[in-house]
């Protein structure tokens, strides 16, 4: 599978794909106008550790919903990334059976070097 989800929005994800010269054969998923199902959410969850991995720390509603004072178990994880988009640490980038989660420099230079071998 070759497949990214991200925000069409976020102008660190659109500059990540850019950077990322993807194939043409990847699939685009902006989260926001299509929304992550369950079945998607598991099979990124297959990928890495955790639902946890998977969720944004950073996300407005985290602060809002004071989230970090809370004691969230996988499944709450899974269901806050389910419940809205802001919750999926982003962009997430799945090339065959790697994922890359997130925008730190590491991640981003690991998914190019994954990609472009």
């Amino acid at each position: 599978m070759k497949k990214i989800y991200y925000l069409s929005t976020c102008d660190t994800c659109k500059r990540i794909i850019n950077e990322l010269n993807l194939p043409e054969d990847f699939e685009f998923q902006d989260i926001k106008t299509q929304p992550i199902t369950k079945v998607q959410i598991e099979e990124m969850r297959s990928l890495t550790d955790s639902y946890e991995a998977l969720f944004s720390k950073r996300a407005r509603l985290y602060k809002e919903l004071d989230l970090k004072n809370k004691s969230l178990t996988e499944e709450g994880y899974k269901n806050y990334i389910l419940e809205h988009y802001t919750f999926l640490k982003r962009p997430v980038i799945i090339y065959n059976n790697n994922i890359f989660i997130g925008n730190s420099k590491k991640v981003v230079e690991a998914a190019k070097n994954t990609i472009h071998e």
